[in-house]
């Protein structure tokens, strides 16, 4: 008999790494990807105004339910592992959490500030909430899964990951229950079959990409408009409390 696929799903917010982080996943040889599968649910329920919306909504299933019981079912290409983008303010309080616990679930976090100096250039003219950059649900779902567990699921820090591609996803892979693949660390510039829908309004960046890019300066709460810096320092507390339990990355 088989042995039963492992499921991972890693929780962000918009403007972190998770597109290369999925990138790196789908590198390897036994890994199957889904890029962000509740985004059309969650544009449904939520009547968000979002680039490419109708686009998005004929792409994918809108039911949560059925998004959740294909996470769950077959992986495609009868891959052994199932990596799952996962964007934590598409999980709305409507929406059953219950198919979580059939995933090994991980936290990738970035400081407030980053996110919101990367996310003002991308919606440029709209406003933007908490709620639009994730780190209140994301901090909520880290609770559901550390209460599930007993304990403290993994966070990784992508500033880690950037600065330690290597030592960064060997710790995550570990902490997950998988070996560490040296093919996680590069991929082919391009985009993918893969992508959602949306990668025209978001990827161009990851799409010329083939590695992961060393880190940039990181912008102070002080460089953001001063409309954000509120947003900032509201999503903070919740960015800390993640951060508080990221994994340790051994430096090379």
């Amino acid at each position: 008999m088989s042995e039963k696929p492992i499921r991972i799903a890693l929780w962000s917010g918009p403007r972190n790494i998770s597109t290369a982080m999925m990138r790196a996943f789908e590198n390897r040889p036994d890994t199957a990807v889904v890029d962000e599968p509740f985004y059309a649910a969650w544009l449904k329920e939520s009547g968000a105004d979002h680039p490419m919306r109708e686009e998005i909504l004929l792409s994918q299933p809108t039911d949560p339910a059925v998004v959740a019981a294909a996470l769950l079912g077959s992986v495609p290409d009868g891959r052994s592992i199932y990596y799952q983008k996962q964007m934590a303010h598409h999980m709305t309080d409507l929406m059953d959490l219950s198919w979580m616990a059939g995933c090994r679930n991980a936290f990738l976090i970035r400081p407030p500030e980053e996110v919101l100096a990367s996310y003002a250039v991308r919606r440029a003219g709209a406003e933007v909430t908490l709620a639009d950059v994730g780190f209140q649900r994301q901090a909520e779902l880290f609770d559901c899964e550390a209460q599930r567990l007993g304990e403290a699921p993994p966070v990784i820090e992508a500033r880690d990951v950037l600065a330690d591609p290597e030592g960064a996803l060997t710790a995550l892979c570990a902490a997950v229950g998988i070996a560490f693949s040296p093919a996680m660390l590069a991929w082919p510039a391009g985009g993918r079959v893969s992508d959602g829908v949306w990668a025209p309004a978001w990827y161009d960046a990851v799409e010329r990409s083939t590695g992961f890019a060393a880190p940039r300066p990181a912008p102070s709460v002080e460089d953001l408009d001063p409309v954000l810096r509120p947003v900032a320092e509201a999503a903070q507390p919740f960015y800390e409390r993640l951060a508080a339990h990221r994994l340790v990355v051994a430096r090379r």
